[in-house]
């Protein structure tokens, strides 16, 4: 019973996180909001009793990338458009996340989910995981990284020749 609370707990801090990441006009805001739903995703992690990818996600997520979105955000100096025009698409795209909403939603109660046996060595899941990071998902990880790190340079690169022509 108080596992289903703290689950239900968690579940709304990152559905929370995530509208507000969607429904606020600051990118700044929109950097904290997603910074809040990263960690209630990692909360998620920690239910399931992956500790190790509830840190990861805290880490790589919550941290580096969050940081990176700030960064480039306060590098380019963007300012903030006090008059913003409303676009007129707005409900169509609030039934389109709707309806995706309800696809997801049912989904995941039809899918059998697999638990974990409680007889089940956490270290030999932990092996196979790690195993399973450093060799198949590691050029996905890096190819990641790189677009991040391409997009960073991006923003360097417009923000520098729009100060040398003024």
């Amino acid at each position: 019973m108080i596992a289903a609370a703290i689950l239900g707990a968690v579940g709304i801090i990152t559905v929370a996180g995530a509208v507000g990441v969607v429904a606020t006009r600051s990118v700044v805001y929109a950097a904290v909001f997603l910074l809040l739903s990263l960690v209630g995703v990692a909360g998620l992690f920690l239910m399931m009793l992956a500790e190790f990818i509830a840190l990861a996600q805290i880490l790589i997520y919550g941290g580096a990338i969050t940081i990176v979105l700030l960064f480039a955000i306060m590098l380019t100096r963007a300012p903030e458009q006090a008059h913003q025009q409303d676009n007129q698409q707005r409900p169509l795209a609030a039934m389109a996340c709707f309806g995706l909403f309800i696809l997801l939603t049912a989904t995941a109660l039809s899918t059998p989910w697999r638990t974990r046996d409680a007889s089940s060595d956490p270290m030999a899941e932990f092996t196979a995981l790690s195993e399973l990071l450093f060799s198949d998902f590691l050029i996905p990880f890096e190819i990641a990284s790189l677009v991040l790190l391409v997009a960073l340079i991006g923003a360097v690169v417009l923000t520098r020749s729009g100060r040398e022509g003024a």
